[in-house]
């Protein structure tokens, strides 16, 4: 799900500083814990049976077994459904964990097997895109991801990363099936620390109880379930001793000013163009020099020049001269097929959400976000923005229709429970927030087999996948611990599994990188 719908009010992106000052100002009008009138202990007229606390909620799950066509090969599996609840040092119960795991059977050595822990991102989203589209049941969806009318169904995903893995998918606290207990303060589990140490806190329990110290581990994560990768690789070496084997980032932002637009800062007016260019080659609006090449090549292409004379001519800034400014819009407009009068009116910087509007308003389409290469039609052609991404409106309610059918009636799990997929997780500590990669340089360091694999979208116009490639040349990486890091590119966007293509190529570049990230 999309990473920018923590920073989006409405449609419009809120800049970084003054977000931060809002959820300070709020968390300053919080009253603290201990004034809070639900808390029986602090109500002197509480009668002793509203003293008395609530039970915490039992632990459940339930166990099925399955087999399906995976890699060509027919698995048997059991699937485990749960809840499971996490407590502090002392013993108090926090928050139950809702999570899916898919096991393998007739394993000979369960211990040597690999074990992943996936999640979406938000932060805010529930588990289900990643759990749809890496578990071994997908929905039945067009080749190109685009959405089907209800009846909806599955089938074998034979994409699924479990003939290599494997697979527990985990809601965080607050989204899906996952609750902090009633009277706790929420603020313990919101932000990009506390998120983290109530993940690392449930991986710990889990490997625990199933006897899985021993096993491989690979996290992959989506969105911001990348940042959460980047953040508990340091928290569960730090709290809990747990080394990783690999990372598994898909679609990626561990530098939030790479893509977040904020006066001043031109790194994701750089960042965005070799997108812009993809998307326009996808949609054949660019001139022929460039719309007869190869994806790869007019990628590259976009690369240099977003690279070179584009993030020249940012620096210089108003310095430039009028002959430099004519001949950038010029280049903006023959890698974007945007028309110069528009590249000269958005002084140079084209913002995503004015080019997903912008790009074929002269057809009366807008752009899709998640994926740019879904067009969608709004209630007139002269707006700034779009009033809403058709990638997700496509695709949405076919995965979210499944997922609960499936749950149910294949899974076996009873409940009435609400299940937000995208779950109100505010406010939401910045502490850290807008660069983590420090932490991951320092566990890729430390933990000197963690290996990190880079998935990218050519089409992600939520994440572009240059701002990832920038990020990780910046991280300061020895070179014995950057030969650690792989990057892969499919044609697809932010959700690459939607796509037939794609995710038959992301299943064989996962695969291959589990199987290499251990000895066997």
């Amino acid at each position: 799900m999309k990473i920018k719908a923590l920073l989006v009010a409405g449609a419009a992106p809120l800049v970084m500083a003054s977000l931060a000052a809002s959820l300070a100002v709020a968390a300053q009008q919080q009253p603290p814990p201990q004034q809070r009138p639900q808390a029986p202990a602090e109500n002197a007229q509480s009668t002793p049976q509203q003293q008395k606390p609530a039970p915490p909620p039992e632990e459940k799950s339930s166990v099925t077994h399955h087999t399906a066509m995976i890699g060509g090969q027919q698995i048997k599996y059991t699937a485990t459904v749960g809840t499971d609840l996490i407590k502090a040092d002392d013993g108090t119960p926090k928050a139950t964990f809702f999570y899916v795991a898919y096991t393998k059977e007739d394993v000979t050595d369960e211990a040597q097997r690999p074990v992943a822990f996936l999640y979406n991102g938000g932060p805010g989203s529930a588990s289900l895109f990643v759990h749809m589209g890496f578990g071994p049941k997908r929905p039945v969806v067009q080749p190109n991801g685009h959405g089907m009318p209800a009846p909806y169904a599955v089938v074998d995903n034979e994409d699924s990363f479990l003939d290599a893995s494997d697979l527990v998918f985990v809601d965080a606290i607050g989204t899906g099936f996952s609750r902090p207990l009633a009277g706790q303060d929420r603020a313990q589990f919101f932000g990009l620390v506390e998120d983290a140490n109530y993940f690392s806190d449930f991986i710990y329990q889990y490997i625990t109880r199933n006897e899985r110290w021993d096993s491989p581990k690979f996290l992959i994560g989506e969105s911001y379930g990348t940042t959460r990768s980047a953040e508990l690789a340091g928290v569960l070496q730090r709290r809990h001793e747990i080394y990783l084997n690999g990372i598994v980032m898909v679609s990626t932002v561990l530098i939030f000013p790479t893509i977040d637009y904020t006066p001043g800062n031109d790194m994701p007016t750089q960042f965005y163009l070799p997108t812009y260019t993809t998307t326009a080659w996808f949609h054949h609006l660019l001139a022929p020099d460039l719309q007869n090449e190869s994806l790869e090549q007019v990628t590259q292409q976009a690369r240099d020049f977003a690279d070179g004379e584009y993030a020249q001519a940012l620096m210089k800034g108003d310095k430039l001269t009028p002959g430099e400014r004519e001949k950038i819009v010029k280049d903006l407009a023959h890698f974007t097929a945007l028309s110069p009068k528009f590249i000269e009116q958005s002084n140079l910087r084209i913002r995503d959400t004015r080019w997903r509007k912008e790009l074929e308003r002269d057809k009366r389409q807008t752009i899709g976000d998640l994926d740019s290469r879904f067009e969608g039609q709004d209630s007139d052609a002269a707006g700034e923005r779009p009033e809403y991404d058709p990638s997700e409106a496509s695709y949405e309610g076919a995965w979210v229709a499944t997922f609960h059918d499936y749950i149910r009636r294949d899974l076996k799990w009873e409940t009435d429970m609400n299940y937000p997929v995208s779950g109100n997780v505010r406010p939401w500590d910045q502490t850290g927030y807008d660069n983590v990669t420090e932490t991951l340089r320092a566990a890729m360091t430390q933990q000197t087999y963690l290996k990190v694999l880079f998935v990218c979208g050519y089409y992600d116009a939520n994440t572009p996948f240059h701002a990832v490639e920038y990020t990780v040349d910046h991280m300061g990486l020895e070179p014995e611990v950057r030969k650690n890091v792989s990057f892969t590119y499919v044609e697809g966007g932010h959700m690459s599994y939607v796509d037939e293509k794609a995710h038959h190529k992301l299943h064989a570049d996962v695969d291959g990188f589990i199987n290499a990230s251990y000895p066997h």
